[in-house]
């Protein structure tokens, strides 16, 4: 085994999304993960078991299913992985529920694969970390709201748009637009 293999972490990638486990996956390929990536809990497992991942990124909707049911089973495969919680849904309940089931960090999306890996790599709390002064800008859960009704409805601009009764042009070209941060 060479010194690059001992240091190289072995991922495991978890999202119903295949274009985007596609692409992060190969994003953290070349910051030498050794990723293995699954778009649902039953081949999750499978992959875990087989790949013995010493971290995780999980997705809190994977499809129908809840990723907060896996994170219980990849501690039952390895009680030290590091498991990143990642979701377009964010609320603060699902955020404690990922922690109390183990889960080490929790991101919102979008996330970059900068933020996930900063992300990994912390393993005790931030006690400094900012408090904002204000709450979460109109725009911004403007388009949390809109991603969500979208992913609901597996993509489909149309039936997004009948949804949150507004045109089709419209919502195309809110969704367009980059997030708001903040």
């Amino acid at each position: 085994m060479s010194n690059q293999d001992k240091n190289t972490t072995k991922l495991i990638l978890v999202d119903d999304d295949e274009t985007f486990c596609s692409v992060l996956q190969q994003a953290l390929a070349k910051r030498n993960y050794d990723v293995v990536s699954a778009t649902n809990i039953a081949d999750a497992v499978t992959a875990a078991k087989q790949h013995q991942p010493d971290a995780a990124v999980v997705d809190l909707r994977i499809g129908h299913e809840s990723g907060l049911e896996l994170v219980s089973q990849l501690i039952q495969i390895n009680a030290d992985i590091q498991i990143v919680m990642l979701t377009g849904y964010s609320s603060v309940a699902t955020a404690v529920e990922a922690i109390k089931l183990g889960a080490t960090y929790y991101l919102t999306k979008p996330a970059d694969v900068d933020e996930i890996i900063a992300a990994l790599a912390k393993i005790k709390g931030d006690s400094s970390v900012t408090i904002s002064d204000r709450p979460v800008s109109v725009k911004r859960l403007e388009w949390e709201h809109l991603q969500k009704v979208l992913t609901e409805h597996n993509g489909n601009i149309s039936a997004a748009a009948r949804a949150l009764n507004m045109h089709r042009r419209t919502l195309q070209r809110k969704l367009e637009k980059k997030p708001v941060r903040k």
